[in-house]
């Protein structure tokens, strides 16, 4: 496979071809809304009644004085499928389709889309899901973890009416006492009612052996870092509080731009609020965004301490980005500490390039892997970016000159670094052997009693039969 691998790196259209067929496992770093293509949202703000600003070429609701109408320089969402050019407008406003840098930087806008489309209905996540789930099927892929939803409403309200003193335990105890438990219910609701309309949109009740029915999806629980401090800390301890009681959530994460005022202003505070709530619920799984920065982006004395804090005092069991490694104090000792640590790195190259300018050998990509980190590909917002898993691993094999091992092991270390639950089928992160149960063999009881009691161990030997399979056809 190598010899057959080495050659396709000279056509990139084969070598994409290939890595389309190719399993790819795990889509770690995947946010649900940046993942929806923006003619999906379109379609939905038609199906919503809702309206598009010319403007600002955004998805708008109608006007809160005559709902009968959409107001001045609005348009109704429907209208849009006749009109080429506002539809193409707006696709572009929507996305980093055809973004051309002048006051507005490509940092900028792509930040900016998300207000945009903030109008639709929550109702429609169940079918965006389906959508991610099933062009995650066509690329052979099989486990995804989205983050998808938040505490940014209600639970955010309770943080700003209880406030924040510093004191972490009176506060979360104010917060016990003034109903959050019952907020933690409600996102409980709304996940499950999100998983069931992504498989209503599936139909896998009718096809439950379809491959986008079989691809297993589990939600990562999203603080807004951009919120006040009364606000965070209350996202953070319902967080923690959610992923402890629903199996499906299965970790915690930070969003919005690192670079923001209040996340580089509270960075160090919000790293013990995550500290705190491990203490507490010290089985969650933690994934952080630490060094989605840039040289320029912030001043030097930015960029020293993200990624160090999230591992050593956010107790990250992955790593979100990790671009600007480089600048780090002592990247050399983080790097090992990381590997020590097995902290996995979720690389988002394309995001990276058209966020922060850095590709190529500018990437510290080649750092990580020359280190020994476990590094696993996504793709952060294939929506709002206009690609998908796929041209991450062609990006990849392009610029660093993988060899078809390496792509094994990437993928791989997807699943394996993966918060699915259960344990491991293999013994070490070599994947040269399996666990002692299943040493004799898959059909053997011990493996089967193994496998039926871990969805991660299934997962996993599912790949190597997809691997089989696909290297057969070879």
């Amino acid at each position: 496979m190598d010899q057959r691998f080495s050659q396709l790196r000279n056509n990139p259209p084969e070598l994409y071809a290939f890595l389309l067929r190719m399993p790819k496992g795990a889509d770690l770093h995947n946010h649900l809304t940046g993942a929806v293509y923006a003619e999906s949202f379109i379609r939905a703000a038609a199906a919503d009644n809702l309206c598009v600003d010319q403007h600002t070429l955004s998805i708008a609701p109608r006007s809160a004085e005559n709902n009968s109408r959409c107001g001045d320089g609005r348009v109704e969402a429907s209208a849009v499928q006749a009109d080429n050019a506002l539809r193409d407008a707006l696709i572009d406003s929507l996305s980093m389709r055809n973004f051309v840098p002048g006051r507005e930087s490509a940092h900028d806008h792509f930040f900016a889309t998300f207000a945009k489309f903030g109008s639709i209905r929550k109702e429609h996540n169940g079918e965006f899901v389906a959508e991610v789930a099933a062009r995650a099927a066509d690329q052979n892929e099989s486990y995804l973890e989205l983050m998808a939803l938040s505490g940014g409403a209600a639970v955010s309200a309770l943080g700003a009416r209880i406030g924040f003193d510093g004191d972490f335990e009176r506060t979360r105890q104010q917060l016990d006492t003034n109903g959050l438990a019952q907020l933690v219910a409600d996102l409980k609701s709304s996940v499950d009612a999100m998983d069931l309309g992504r498989r209503s949109a599936l139909a896998c009740d009718a096809h439950p052996d379809s491959a986008p029915c079989h691809v297993a999806v589990h939600y990562i629980y999203q603080v807004l870092r951009e919120s006040s401090k009364d606000q965070v800390f209350a996202q953070v301890v319902a967080g923690f509080m959610l992923a402890d009681m629903d199996p499906g959530v299965v970790g915690v994460n930070f969003v919005q731009p690192e670079d923001g005022v209040v996340s580089m202003r509270d960075y160090h505070l919000q790293m013990r609020m995550v500290d705190y709530a491990h203490h507490l619920y010290p089985k969650v799984h933690i994934t952080l965004h630490a060094g989605e920065l840039a040289s320029g982006l912030v001043p030097p004395d930015g960029l020293r301490f993200h990624i160090r804090e999230a591992v050593e005092l956010g107790h990250a069991e992955r790593i979100g980005h990790g671009v600007d490694l480089p600048y780090e104090t002592d990247a050399a000792g983080l790097l090992k500490l990381m590997k020590e640590r097995r902290v996995a790195v979720e690389i988002n190259l394309t995001s990276n390039d058209v966020i922060l300018g850095v590709r190529g050998d500018r990437h510290p990509f080649p750092m990580y892997w020359k280190y020994g980190v476990p590094v696993t590909l996504s793709t952060d917002d294939e929506g709002v970016s206009r690609g998908h898993l796929t041209e991450e691993y062609v990006r990849a094999v392009l610029a660093y000159g993988l060899s078809y091992a390496d792509l094994k092991q990437i993928v791989r270390n997807g699943l394996e670094y993966s918060f699915a639950p259960g344990e491991s089928y293999w013994k070490d992160a070599a994947y040269r052997m399996p666990v002692s149960a299943c040493a004799p063999g898959r059909e053997a009881k011990s493996c089967r009693s193994f496998l039926q009691g871990s969805e991660k161990a299934r997962l996993q030997a599912d790949l190597e039969d997809r691997f089989r399979e696909f290297e057969k056809s070879f």
